[in-house]
């Protein structure tokens, strides 16, 4: 059973890493044939994030990019498949989408080989090229910074009641990333017009918690961005100029503040 490139990478030459498991939107026949009708469109995508983090190529930050739905393997789980939080959430091999809903039609079958070489050829080398890029930065700089860049729409009943924040921040509750960085980030965000949390409902999932080390000089952390933020109300899944005018320019401000951040420096 193969697969095609199941990711994008661009090497970059600064001490960050921007990661976006959540992207991609390739299907394999398998998922493609048996998602019932409403799963086709993909709704639980972090919508147009590559776009979002364009300016990144500019800035020299390496980026590496999942070309897979979720829907056919989620890169943000671990292999094993435990739970990341006590409530409600999806697993590596999603079947219900963020509205409660069935993925595929009933009766569709489970093929554990199928399951077992997604892992092999999709999960597994997007996490090796994680963690050899992450080595190469730190070898170079003495420290890497891992961003792992995700967004959701602002109301997920399944997840959290009421409206997310517009920033959220996750660092494990301060396991995966030095809180020098994470104050950084915060501070970016200050006098903005955007609303932030750090480790609330989005603690960060597995990349997150799986590849931050900060006593070795590895630190992680991850953005939820509130899709209302750049996505426009009522054109489902279209991206809204106006406000990317005002989120892009946060967003560079906020990687300029990574950068500028040392976290070996008392």
């Amino acid at each position: 059973m193969m697969f095609s490139k199941s990711y994008d990478f661009i090497q970059g030459d600064s001490p960050l890493l921007v990661s976006m498991p959540h992207s991609g939107l390739q299907l394999t026949p398998q998922v493609a044939n048996t998602l019932v009708p409403e799963a086709l469109a993909l709704p639980d995508t972090d919508w147009h994030i590559p776009k979002l983090y364009d300016f990144l190529g500019s800035m020299n930050v390496s980026v590496l990019q999942a070309n897979y739905s979720r829907y056919v393997i989620d890169l943000n789980r671990p292999k094993d498949d435990k739970p990341l939080y006590s409530g409600k959430t999806t697993g590596l091999f999603p079947h219900i989408s963020f509205n409660e809903k069935p993925l595929f039609v009933q009766g569709a079958p489970v093929d554990k080989a199928y399951q077992q070489a997604c892992i092999e050829q999709i999960w597994w080398p997007y996490h090796q090229q994680l963690t050899q890029e992450l080595a190469r930065i730190k070898q170079k700089f003495g420290y890497a910074i891992l961003f792992d860049a995700h967004s959701v729409k602002a109301q997920v009943p399944m997840f959290f009641q009421g409206t997310l924040p517009d920033f959220n921040l996750g660092t494990n509750d301060g396991a995966s990333c030095a809180s020098k960085l994470l104050h950084a980030a915060q501070k970016s965000l200050l006098n903005s017009a955007y609303s932030q949390v750090s480790n609330g409902r989005f603690k960060g999932g597995h990349i997150t918690r799986s590849h931050g080390q900060p006593i070795h000089q590895i630190h992680a952390f991850q953005l939820e961005l509130s899709q209302a933020t750049y996505m426009h109300d009522k054109d489902i899944y279209s991206l809204d100029s106006h406000k990317c005018a005002e989120v892009i320019p946060q967003l560079k401000k906020l990687i300029e503040a990574l950068l500028a951040c040392n976290p070996t420096h008392q």
